[in-house]
């Protein structure tokens, strides 16, 4: 299942008219004739696949409270296109919607979220990578210490916060506060080549109010599939243009300022985490649902192969790849290595490593992407079997 992304943008909202019919409740899947010539175009393996789309879109709110600028990214759901179109009008008053997919909005917080309960029944709203500094919740430039600050007397209608891809949930566990909260985490559907990469695990009925029970009431609600937040861009801190990384704890040695030029450093995830921390790290509530960290395909295919995970090579092996074993996180996560070796011996090391967490990460700050990597780049590839 998909979110369709950016449904406030007049245009995408007419092609989603256009092309969406509805599946089962709250959910959409695409027209007959349009999904025939799609499937035409994928590996026999996947053409088959049973996809369904909910309505959704990344929203930024920029607005002063407490003395201070707060700019917050949220995940808008609605459960059909009435309920969109509502909330199109209300926010079409405050913003142009017509300049961007995910629309900004000079509206509080707390108010975005009135106007989605307001919308229609069962229309939600989950805060977007809520640790990262720019744009998060809890982000070091212009979030917040609480969600309760965030949203006021509306708090108890937020229910799931999504990780971002510079954390994953044993971090998130670290803060006594977000043990009522459903972790999620979610692909940017702005970067196609990754979407589902990052994905939530559900083990409920295939329809748009079983999976908001599911994130209500954490009963349905199975874990999440996330990145090694390390590879985030947020992920420690730093001073990109220096090119000075550090931990939190030389950060706090150095009063958050780049050693080179003097400035502040742009202080990460796992900064803030230790700022609001009040548990140790390797602490999990009672109850947490699991989450595993892994790496893309196309990723480990183009370290396999001694090429960008973007280039035409990696990606005939890729399709190649799916087209004899299934979708890509079945590969990474079930297929068996004895199997995956059939096809390709330095995959399947790869893989087993990754299953192992046998990777080594070189932690992404300041809008530099951190590096997973499986083998060492000195590694001969040809001494591994």
């Amino acid at each position: 299942m998909l979110g369709t992304g950016d449904f406030t943008h007049p245009a995408w909202f007419e092609q989603l008219r256009e092309n969406l019919v509805p599946a089962e409740p709250g959910l959409f899947r695409l027209g007959t004739e349009l999904d025939r010539d799609i499937s035409r175009t994928l590996p026999g393996s996947l053409a088959a696949a049973q996809v369904r789309f909910m309505l959704s879109v990344e929203i930024s709110t920029i607005y002063r409270q407490g003395e201070r600028s707060r700019k917050i990214h949220h995940l808008v759901y609605m459960p059909d296109f009435e309920a969109a179109e509502v909330l199109n009008r209300g926010l079409g008053k405050v913003a142009d919607l017509s300049s961007d997919g995910r629309p900004i909005v000079s509206l509080d917080s707390r108010d975005l979220l009135e106007m989605t309960l307001s919308s229609g029944d069962g229309a939600y709203l989950v805060p977007a990578h809520v640790w990262t500094p720019w744009f998060g919740v809890f982000g070091s430039k212009s979030g917040f210490d609480t969600i309760e600050e965030c949203y006021g007397d509306l708090t108890d209608h937020i229910f799931a916060l999504e990780t971002g891809l510079s954390s994953d949930p044993a971090m998130n566990w670290r803060v006594s506060g977000l043990d009522r909260y459903r972790l999620v985490s979610y692909s940017d559907a702005h970067s196609p080549p990754i979407v589902g990469r990052e994905t939530t695990v559900f083990e409920t009925e295939l329809d748009y109010f079983s999976i908001l029970d599911a994130l209500r009431t954490g009963n349905g609600h199975a874990g999440t599939i996330e990145f090694f937040p390390e590879e985030g861009k947020y992920h420690v801190d730093g001073h990109r243009k220096c090119g000075v990384r550090m931990d939190p704890q030389e950060t706090r040695l150095r009063g958050g300022i780049c050693p080179v030029c003097g400035r502040k450093l742009t202080v990460g995830v796992l900064s803030r985490v230790e700022d609001l921390a009040d548990r140790p790290e390797g602490f999990r509530p009672d109850g947490a649902a699991g989450f595993r960290n892994l790496v893309p395909l196309p990723e480990i295919v183009g370290e396999v192969l001694g090429f960008g995970p973007k280039s035409k090579k990696v990606g005939a092996e890729v399709d190649r790849l799916t087209e004899l074993m299934g979708p890509e996180l079945a590969i990474l996560e079930l297929v068996p290595v004895d199997e995956i070796a059939v096809h390709s011996p330095q995959l399947a090391e790869a893989v087993g490593r990754l299953r192992r967490g046998e990777v080594t990460k070189e932690p992404g700050y300041d809008g530099e992407f951190g590096t997973i990597r499986v083998f060492e780049p000195d590694e001969p590839k040809q001494t591994l079997f």
